[in-house]
């Protein structure tokens, strides 16, 4: 149903001010409304979120969407963070480290197959948060009383995933920069090797994952250049015209714009994609098929 200020022809949508903030809650971004708060991108602020008050970065300036944009009331941003605000944060992180270790030994005291990714006290320290990986379902309420018990809190054990822990944990992947996944990406988009094979990779397993283990995040947002890129090529297997006679493409380099042609008399010639013409496409792509 649409919002009543919508519901006269021409009426204009009601706006709100929104702003994009990044979480810790395994690395999201979320939208909350902003009010008239001055805020600029990487600085923090407290916002109000589902477990409390909570702190995170800005990663977008702020905007004026339609509030019909937004299934659910969006949460606000309470305040720039101050100096007390900071001492808190500082103080969340240290007490952190020291709740790894206690729920560390406590896991090698219960025998549990799970691996701690990475602890995390809320703003407000109303919960403290357990990220952890395994290959299966846990049963850790034993842990989640013996911990409640040692820090008199409410206690969260959060499964994520491998893609979620190297987002979190960071490093540096197989180009030498630093991961993707931790540095702008936002969310994970589904991935799968068809993207692989149209961009004309080896399908080597260990070339075209990350350190996660799955298939590589650049994979999913280059995708579309080289779809867009390789609409003008001649497709693999079609018969072409060049300068130096007719023959067969047997090879794209997409980035370059250029073929690979096997000549009729047996050579080979690499040539810019605007140098050759088809005559005659090949219906599928042939041996990259």
């Amino acid at each position: 149903m649409q919002p009543q200020e919508n519901s006269a022809e021409g009426a204009a949508p009601k706006m709100m001010r929104v702003v994009q903030i990044h979480l810790r809650e395994a690395g999201k971004v979320h939208y909350y409304r902003v009010g008239d708060i001055d805020l600029k991108v990487d600085e923090y602020c407290i916002v109000q979120s589902e477990r409390g008050q909570e702190y995170g970065q800005i990663v977008s300036e702020p905007e004026h969407v339609p509030k019909e944009n937004f299934e659910q009331p969006l949460k606000m941003v309470l305040r720039k963070i101050t100096i007390n605000d900071r001492y808190q944060i500082n103080k969340n992180i240290r007490d952190a480290k020291e709740a790894r270790g206690v729920c560390l030994d406590m896991i090698r005291q219960h025998n549990l197959p799970m691996k701690l990714v990475d602890v995390e006290y809320s703003f407000d320290r109303r919960k403290v948060v357990f990220y952890f990986t395994s290959e299966g379902r846990v049963d850790f309420r034993e842990l989640v009383k013996d911990l409640a018990r040692h820090f008199k809190s409410r206690i969260e054990l959060r499964q994520i995933g491998v893609r979620d822990e190297a987002k979190m944990v960071g490093g540096i992947g197989t180009c030498g920069k630093p991961l993707c996944c931790a540095t702008f990406l936002k969310n994970f988009e589904p991935i799968n090797i068809r993207m692989a094979k149209e961009q004309h990779l080896s399908l080597n397993p260990n070339k075209i994952s990350g350190i996660c283990g799955r298939l590589l995040c650049c994979l999913r947002f280059e995708h579309p250049c080289y779809v867009e890129m390789s609409k003008d090529l001649p497709r693999v297997g079609a018969t072409v015209s060049t300068p130096t006679g007719e023959g067969k493409v047997i090879e794209q380099e997409i980035l370059g714009q250029q073929v690979r042609v096997l000549l009729g008399d047996g050579r080979e010639v690499k040539l810019p994609a605007k140098d050759v013409t088809i005559v005659k496409e090949q219906g599928s792509s042939g041996k990259q098929k």
